[in-house]
């Protein structure tokens, strides 16, 4: 498992797109990624639009449904989520629910997970949001459940949080399922993807990669474990207008707590940015989305084309 140049589709709403044709717009930009050369795609796991993205009340496909309809629109490209809220679901039912992903898509799927965060999702759908210290108790006792059933083992956990009693997980596709972490704590959100992960997706501001990529190769030095072998990619929003007098336009619609995180401009301007800023600071891959434009027919190749050098230097 690799994920190199990832798509991330975070926005179901856009002009003149009616609810009937609201998964085939996803579909279809899925598919064109596949075409492009993106190795990945990913939809967020949230039930309410993210504050700067929009409204609440817009859009949000339900994650895993949407990657199981992508299964079977798609043919290569690896799907996950970035990232599943570990809040939401009980763990057993979870590698359950990405173990079947993995067989319907023969293979390609890879559990994207988290320790959730958005509070108001938790109050109207009535889960329990506690404390940020026991939403990270709840993700390790989890990832102790998780783990060992995508591998095809039967874990028997009496936990503080959860419970698990030789739970059973087949069919299985694959002897396991990569696991990808998505955070960026250095002290819990590491530690914990040095322990589980297959791969760690960063999500923080630009000028802080640097020292994240350095703590993140500390805490798997302080278990043993080789740093090289823990992938990482940036989560990264791209504003990408097809001249630059849109992309512009487009930097108005910029959250202000995003701004360190998003990239403005043609789709080469974003991909020097996006070498400088965060591949030249020791991150490996790129997840990028297009909230306003990748709808678009030919935005996703345009942006693809511009980004696969960058990532893999023999294309």
């Amino acid at each position: 498992m690799t994920i190199r140049l990832g798509y991330q589709i975070p926005n179901f709403t856009h002009p003149g797109v009616a609810v009937e044709d609201l998964f085939d717009t996803v579909a279809t930009q899925a598919r064109e990624a596949e075409a492009a050369g993106f190795d990945t795609v990913l939809v967020m796991d949230h039930f309410y639009q993210l504050p700067g993205l929009g409204a609440p009340e817009n859009a949000m496909l339900e994650a895993y449904t949407t990657l199981g309809a992508l299964a079977s629109a798609t043919s290569t490209i690896q799907l996950s989520t970035l990232v599943t809220g570990n809040t939401y679901r009980n763990p057993a039912l979870l590698a359950k629910t990405v173990t079947t992903l993995d067989v319907v898509s023969r293979g390609r799927a890879i559990l994207g997970i988290g320790a959730g965060w958005f509070e108001r999702e938790h109050h109207d759908y009535g889960f329990e949001f506690g404390t940020f210290g026991q939403r990270f108790e709840r993700l390790e006792e989890a990832l102790t459940i998780i783990a060992p059933m995508l591998r095809g083992e039967q874990p028997t956990v009496e936990g503080k949080w959860y419970t698990a009693r030789g739970a059973i997980n087949n069919p299985r596709l694959r002897p396991t399922i990569p696991i990808m972490l998505g955070g960026a704590g250095e002290q819990k959100t590491f530690r914990l993807a040095a322990r589980f992960a297959d791969h760690m997706n960063i999500i923080c501001d630009t000028a802080e990669l640097p020292r994240k990529v350095a703590v993140l190769r500390q805490r798997c030095e302080e278990i043993g474990r080789d740093p090289a072998t823990l992938a990482t990619s940036f989560l990264a929003m791209g504003m990408v207008g097809e001249t630059e007098a849109e992309a512009k336009e487009l930097a108005d619609s910029i959250p202000e707590d995003r701004r360190n995180r998003a990239f403005l401009g043609t789709a080469e301007q974003v991909a020097e940015q996006l070498q400088e800023r965060v591949l030249d600071a020791g991150i490996q891959g790129i997840c990028i989305n297009l909230p306003r434009t990748g709808y678009r027919p030919g935005v996703v190749t345009q942006v693809a084309a511009a980004l696969k050098p960058l990532v893999n230097p023999t294309v």
